[in-house]
């Protein structure tokens, strides 16, 4: 079965940098859309950043812009967000997910790691 598994979460000071990746396997990575997602205390999943197959152009939340770089490796099957200047704001449960092509949706989830960013 699909399976989406974050790591590299963790505590950070603000003003930190944190690497986060996600690997993927049963499915054929290089034909999906990959995106990563956070959900802090109390709000709502929000967008961060996605990277298509081809691996440009990539997009970014405005909060992410200019702080977040997000890649990806296809030969590996792993998605990655590096997280720069980062802000106790962005204090959250970070998700990578997983669009087909042609979908409208994003059908497959991780289950989430914690950043944590202290001021």
């Amino acid at each position: 079965q699909v399976q989406l598994v974050e790591s590299g979460g963790g505590l950070v000071q603000a003003g930190g940098s944190l690497r986060l990746s996600c690997a993927a396997s049963g499915l054929t990575f290089r034909f999906y859309t990959m995106a990563w997602f956070r959900q802090a205390p109390g709000k709502e999943r929000e967008f961060v950043a996605t990277i298509p197959r081809s691996g440009g152009p990539t997009d970014y939340s405005d909060s992410a812009k200019g702080r977040f770089t997000i890649s990806r490796d296809n030969g590996k099957n792993t998605v990655y967000p590096q997280m720069n200047s980062l802000k106790p704001e962005d204090t959250a449960v970070y998700y990578c997910a997983a669009r087909a092509i042609g979908a409208e949706t994003y059908l497959y989830w991780g289950q989430g790691t914690q950043v944590t960013v202290s001021s």
